[in-house]
């Protein structure tokens, strides 16, 4: 069994920031690409940022600037910096990794965490 848990979610000022972690436990054998998704109320589930295995990075343009994702491949965590929030950074965050769990390779998601920024 293969779990991604996600931390760091709550209410902040707009202006503000918060420290999203993921953390995957259980049978691994390799992490590949990790991801941060969101989704708003009333809209499609859209990706945030990206980071592969080797560092690399990608992001949307809302939070480019922004928002930094980083991981640590000892502790199999993924983390979102998100500085400057804004109201529409208001969102369910999910984590999302492809995992090597020594019988094939699949895609998990956490079970998301709340952000709100208030005006």
């Amino acid at each position: 069994q293969v779990q991604l848990v996600e931390s760091g979610g709550g209410l902040v000022q707009s202006g503000g920031s918060l420290r999203l972690s993921c953390a995957a436990s259980g049978s691994i054998f390799r992490i590949g690409d990790m991801r941060w998704y969101r989704q708003a109320p009333g809209k499609q589930r859209e990706l945030v940022a990206a980071v592969t295995s080797g560092g690399g990075t990608n992001y949307a343009d809302s939070g480019k600037g922004r928002f930094t994702i980083s991981r640590d491949n000892a502790k199999n965590t993924v983390y979102l910096q998100m500085n400057s929030l804004k109201p529409e950074d208001t969102a369910v965050y999910y984590c999302n990794a492809e995992i090597n769990n020594y019988r094939d390779l699949r895609n998990y998601w956490g079970q998301g965490t709340q952000v709100t920024v208030s005006s």
